[in-house]
């Protein structure tokens, strides 16, 4: 059997003719991320958005012994997973790509200039730095010996909420709060670790809050608790702080039946926040809805089409609600079988009759699964392996706000292109991993993007909308 010696200073392959075919990494100064480092720190430089992020945290260290500040590692962090590096580890070679160094705001992007000499080379900051700032625990002081970054978790969770009320001009008439749980599967020990019966796993159970594409809460949370805890606080400081910048807004509340809690509804109903929430059958709900099944059947029967039926009624469970409320019957017939749905809401009739309430506004809550889907399987959310529950919310957090930098960058770069829609995953593949080589001089950074990328008309229209969205004030 033949050896082959693995070796990176050469790699041979399979020859083209008569020619040998080898590579190396020896290219020098080249980002296989250009694209994406120079887009995505457009958005961010043009709307300080990680600028804001930045000051969500408390740096107890020694301004003149800083070499990191906390503003240059949540760029590094944040810009490096949402091109796609889910690991602190990558960062032990990613700390030597001078591009991603002037995106996080390096002044010494090549590192040449670093106070000792084994670090000189290395512009930004490793695996172990990166890992201390995770592992800072809430009481941290100057007399700290390593971990001195403390995350304020209240200012974090208005980043948030600021960021999307910052992205409008103007305030909209009404505003749609998605809530939705899902589970982070752990494959380690980590504090807080639960089994969930439903997911069948070992999990944290996140809590989500989206308004359209817009991000406004990521809650991290043990599973060992109901899908809605915590829904009521979140909603309450959410609304709060939407109501000081726009307080004639309309805000409704949109989940699913795991979050129809009398408290939710109770608090909304006191609070002038109207709500629409999925509602479980039981064996008084459906048979209020008997008649329209049949008579979804016969409809079903005559067409071979499936066939629904509304009943719009009220409905006041034996004990957990403290009132009747209105609820909307969905009677559909499938083929085979029978299928009922039911909503529960605030919203009256005269506004809302039953088929349209369930069919629009409802139903339209299926797309924040998307969304969620985007966080955790494009931007790596469920990365959340650091041991601890002060550790992993902050892994969640960057994850979350690499989701709104890069829905910025669709948002406002990617509108009019024919990727106004693509997700995360679509638009780092097809725009944001593009190869370019880095030359400094005094003057300018030059970076050389692939020639042949079939992408170069979309790449300059998405930087044109960037800079006509946010012109740049003297």
């Amino acid at each position: 059997m033949e050896r082959t010696e693995c070796r990176t200073d050469q790699l041979v392959f399979q020859g083209f003719g008569r020619r040998a075919v080898v590579a190396a990494f020896d290219g020098g100064r080249l980002s296989s991320d250009a694209g994406g480092l120079l887009l995505l720190r457009e958005v961010a430089e043009r709307t300080g958005m990680l600028r804001r992020f930045a000051r969500c945290f408390v740096d107890h260290r020694k301004p003149d012994l800083i070499e990191h500040t906390v503003e240059e590692m949540t760029a590094q962090r944040i810009l490096a997973q949402a091109c796609g590096y889910e690991d602190v580890d990558d960062h032990d070679v990613l700390r030597d790509d001078a591009l991603l160094a002037v995106a996080s705001g390096k002044g010494d992007a090549t590192g040449e200039r670093r106070r000792r000499k084994r670090d000189r080379g290395h512009a930004l900051a490793g695996k172990s730095t990166l890992n201390r700032w995770e592992l800072t625990p809430a009481e941290a002081t100057a007399e700290s010996r390593y971990k001195k970054i403390v995350y304020v978790e209240e200012e974090v969770e208005r980043f948030f909420v600021r960021e999307f009320l910052t992205a409008h001009g103007r305030p909209p008439q009404e505003v749609v709060l998605d809530l939705d749980a899902t589970d982070d599967p752990l494959h380690g020990h980590q504090e807080g670790r639960f089994f969930h019966g439903y997911y069948r796993e070992y999990c944290y159970l996140p809590l989500y809050v989206f308004c359209g594409d817009f991000l406004l809460a990521a809650k991290l949370r043990t599973a060992n608790q109901d899908g809605a805890a915590g829904s009521v606080e979140e909603v309450e400081r959410i609304v709060g702080q939407i109501r000081q910048r726009w307080p004639r807004v309309r805000i409704i509340v949109r989940a699913d039946s795991g979050f129809a809690r009398d408290d939710l509804m109770t608090w909304c109903e006191a609070n002038g926040v109207e709500y629409v929430l999925g509602l479980a059958k039981n064996d008084r709900l459906v048979p209020e809805i008997s008649a329209e099944m049949a008579e979804a059947r016969q409809e079903h029967e005559r067409t071979g089409r499936p066939a629904r039926v509304f009943k719009d009624f009220t409905y006041r469970t034996r004990k957990s609600w403290d009132r009747e409320r209105r609820v909307v019957g969905k009677a559909e017939w499938l083929p085979g079988k029978e299928n009922p749905r039911f909503i529960v809401t605030s919203l009256s009739a005269d506004e809302w009759a039953a088929a349209p309430l369930y069919e629009k506004p409802y139903c339209a809550r299926g797309d924040m699964e998307n969304r969620i889907k985007e966080q955790q399987l494009d931007l790596f959310a469920d990365r959340t392996s650091t041991g601890t529950m002060r550790g992993n919310p902050l892994r969640l957090w960057l994850a979350s706000v690499a989701y709104v930098l890069v829905n910025e960058l669709r948002r406002a770069g990617l509108a009019g292109t024919e990727m106004a829609r693509a997700q995360a995953g679509t638009i780092r593949t097809r725009l944001l991993k593009i190869a370019g080589r880095i030359t400094f001089s005094v003057r300018r950074v030059v970076v050389s993007l692939s020639s042949v990328h079939p992408m170069q008309a979309v790449f300059a229209q998405v930087l044109a909308n960037i800079q006509r969205a946010y012109p740049l004030t003297s």
